[in-house]
């Protein structure tokens, strides 16, 4: 199949990227019945035409020349710290005219009064208790828990097996690391990074880096 060819008279589902994110995008979207159509990625499109049983329909800018009204994108581009090309082709996308599927996964718990907003991504096993708001964009990613009352901004990512208490705030941009907890009542500020096993217990400022404490590694013999 190439892009722009008919499917069914419903809108496309196709996928932006190839990478690891994008597996997991795809195995999300499979578990909630949702047919993938497709994979844009440039890259693979040089030298592809499918991957993991998937039609890799051409780059972006091929993309970009067709009727956005047949189409529904989800963003396969996982987020790390220091690299916003996943923000970067939201914003190119959104600005062309495309609109952005929310996936939830099936093992996923959302309370009651819990607002997503377009393109955020709930991955397995996540839970997010009562009258949470998670913006635009956002990766709520495996296994994480949001505690009632948070308020996370747009092209966040939290990463697999975070835990935040309630009333939190994560700001624009914002990236907490695997594993890391938050107290109750902590703001994050836009920008800032949370890293991997950080138990985090006050308020942290816009573009700030916090860091757990740093693992030392010992050899056999110096055991106790």
């Amino acid at each position: 199949m190439n892009v722009g060819d008919e499917v069914g008279g419903r809108q496309k589902i196709i996928v932006l990227g190839a990478g690891g994110h994008a597996k997991v995008v795809v195995d999300t979207l499979r578990a909630q019945g949702i047919t993938v159509d497709g994979i844009v990625d440039p890259h693979l499109a040089k030298s592809e035409t499918l991957w993991r049983g998937l039609n890799v329909l051409g780059s972006d800018e091929k993309l970009l020349e067709l009727d956005t009204n047949d189409y529904l994108l989800v963003n396969g581009v996982g987020s790390l710290p220091g690299n916003n090309l996943r923000q970067k082709l939201f914003t190119k996308f959104k600005v062309a005219g495309f609109d952005f599927l929310t996936i939830i996964h099936p093992t996923a718990i959302i309370g009651a009064g819990v607002q997503l907003e377009e393109g955020v991504q709930v991955m397995a096993g996540a839970i997010i208790q009562p009258d949470c708001h998670v913006a635009k964009n956002t990766i709520l990613n495996t296994g994480v828990t949001l505690d009632h009352d948070c308020r996370v901004g747009a092209n966040v990512h939290i990463a697999p097996g975070v835990n935040i208490s309630g009333d939190v705030v994560i700001s624009d941009g914002a990236h907490v690391g695997t594993g890391a907890s938050i107290v109750q009542g902590v703001t994050i500020g836009k920008g800032s990074l949370i890293g991997a096993g950080t138990v985090v217990v006050r308020s942290v400022p816009d573009n700030a880096k916090l860091l757990g404490q740093q693992p030392r590694l010992f050899k056999h013999k110096d055991w106790g």
